[in-house]
């Protein structure tokens, strides 16, 4: 089958965006992965499927496959990305958008500047949530906030956890650039602790307004930016008391702000949203 896509990239983190308002999708992760794939395939973090309005009160649906073809909840980065795709092709002339994923429903809005703002939705704590097995741990709390201990090769990680509509466990280092991300990003993805795997976040703070950020996505590896991760790292900074808002979030491929009153406000995040190139693949 011949497939129509854009290539599509929020501050680094690159994306494979498809129409499937106007195209059948029905994809299978073997296909998905050699999508992705950097040297057989277009190459991307994740593909973003762009979805009629599955219910009245939001405006489209939104699929999110990770590099090794599974489905996950949510995905900052793509959601900036999904909206300026949805204006570029003309699906719809609102600035602001109701978007429905696995992760539950989100707001992106098109700023003048040709930036995009989402509204991420409250984040989510609870350990059962994530899921995370905290029995026999004990956390140490700083500020209003745990952090939790998790034994990674022998070594004591401690870890804030956050569910953006996807978990992350947030460290804070020293030193981003020297932070083990490759060492313990996969192994803290896979941990037993997380049945249903973890996006692992390396968080630097140079200041109160202003991080360094690495994640290691879960299904894709580190990836140059990361979105929810960037949400994850701003409301555990603020919940430890380590920042006050709105915060510069420094990844490897570009500056996200991030900004969360606390409580069941919302976490809105602003970036940038680049079109690459539009083409057809016969997958």
């Amino acid at each position: 089958m011949n497939l129509q896509f854009s290539k599509m990239h929020g501050a680094g983190n690159d994306f494979v965006v498809i129409d499937a308002t106007r195209q059948p999708f029905a994809l299978d992760p073997a296909q998905l992965r050699r999508l992705a794939d950097r040297h057989f395939g277009v190459g991307a973090d994740q593909i973003l499927v762009v979805d009629p309005a599955p219910a009245p009160d939001v405006d489209f649906g939104y699929r999110i496959f990770n590099a090794d073809g599974g489905e996950v909840e949510q995905c900052g980065n793509g959601a900036r990305c999904f909206a300026a795709f949805v204006h570029r092709q003309g699906l719809t002339t609102k600035r602001t958008i109701r978007v429905s994923t696995r992760g539950g429903v989100i707001a992106p809005r098109l700023e003048n500047d040709g930036r995009v703002t989402v509204d991420m939705g409250a984040p989510r704590f609870a350990t059962a949530l994530l899921p995370f097995i905290a029995s026999g741990l004990t956390p140490q709390i700083e500020g209003s906030f745990e952090r939790w201990p998790l034994d990674v090769n022998g070594v004591t990680a401690w870890v804030s956890l956050v569910s953006m509509g996807n978990p992350h466990a947030v460290q804070r280092v020293d030193a981003v650039d020297d932070a083990p991300v490759e060492a313990q990003g996969p192994q803290i993805e896979h941990h037993a602790r997380f049945p249903a795997r973890v996006n692992a976040g390396f968080m630097q703070v140079l200041d109160v307004g202003h991080v360094r950020l690495r994640v290691w996505e879960r299904g894709s590896g580190e990836t140059l930016a990361c979105g929810t991760g960037a949400c994850a790292a701003v409301v555990a900074g603020l919940r430890h008391g380590w920042l006050r808002g709105p915060v510069d979030v420094d990844t490897r491929g570009g500056r996200l702000r991030v900004t969360w009153d606390g409580g069941a406000a919302p976490v809105l995040m602003t970036g940038p949203a680049e079109h690459v190139f539009d083409a057809t693949i016969e997958i």
